[in-house]
Order: structure tokens, then C-alpha cells, then sequence
């Protein structure tokens, strides 16, 4: 891996209150319960239902009221309760990235570790880009750190 995409790599990691399958479980399953729509929603409208499908080949999207869908993903790992990967295509017309996140058990909780990377296939854009999600990876785990430990 060049040192560029080394750089590029999004590296967050929490820890929750719970066991690595609840963890898992709310992660994948339970996606409208945490995910924060208001802010960060594919297609600007919140959706009235998002969907994590649960085997590799699995997409990853969103349906609004008016029944638009927005995919997200494609389930490229699927590895209860310990590890979940996706080939990541929320922007339309724009390279695919991963994004891998590992479920750990540690002491009475999880940690939960989350890799966004890829983002070199974006070329000029790669480096904006990369700091958007990197800070915008924060605001999405902040309310799943309070699903999960709830």
C-alpha cells in the first residue's frame, strides 16, 4: 500500500457498553435506530426505513416516504459478531471505498474499530474527501455509542 493511500486510511475506534454481538447486531440490524439521518442522509431526505442485508452480496440502503431508494453498499465481509466489511458507494458517479469495522471484545464491553479507506481512487478530490469523512465519521458514531451501551 502506498504511503498516499496510508494516509488516506479514515481510522476510528470506540468502545461500548456491550457485548461484541449486541454490538454487531446494532451496528448492522438496527441502522434507523442510531444512524443520524438529519445530518447525514443519502439523497438529503431522511429515509423512512434503512436496511443492513446480512450476508456478503447484501446491499447497505435507504428508502424515503416517497419510496426513493438510496444504496449505499454491498456486504463484502460477513463475520457475526466480530467483524463487518462493505464495498462503500454512497456517491453516485464517484470511486467505491471499504469500510471495515471490527467488533473486540475488552473487559465488560467492545471496542469497536472502524476503517474507512480507498479514498486515493478519488484522485484530486481524495484528500477533502478523506477529511470530510474522517470528522464525519465522529458524528455518525457518536449515537451508536449510545444505541449499542443503552
Amino acid at each position: 500500500m502506498s504511503t498516499q493511500a496510508q494516509e488516506l486510511i479514515v481510522r476510528k475506534s470506540v468502545v461500548v457498553d456491550c457485548s461484541a454481538e449486541h454490538a454487531f447486531e446494532t451496528f448492522t440490524a438496527r441502522l434507523q435506530d442510531w444512524w443520524p439521518f438529519q445530518t447525514h442522509a443519502p439523497g438529503g431526505e431522511p429515509p423512512a426505513e434503512a436496511v443492513f442485508e446480512p450476508q456478503v452480496g447484501g446491499r447497505v440502503y435507504s428508502m424515503t416516504a416517497s419510496g426513493q431508494e438510496h444504496e449505499w453498499a454491498t456486504v463484502t465481509a460477513w463475520e457475526p459478531p466480530s467483524r463487518v466489511a462493505v464495498d462503500w458507494h454512497v456517491t453516485a458517479g464517484k470511486p467505491s471505498t471499504e469500510l471495515e469495522v471490527r467488533f473486540v471484545p475488552e473487559g465488560d464491553g467492545t471496542r469497536v474499530e472502524l476503517e474507512h479507506r480507498g479514498w486515493e481512487r478519488w484522485g484530486d478530490e481524495a484528500a477533502e474527501t478523506h477529511a470530510s469523512y474522517d470528522s464525519g465519521w465522529d458524528t455518525v458514531l457518536a449515537p451508536f455509542v449510545g444505541a449499542a451501551s443503552a
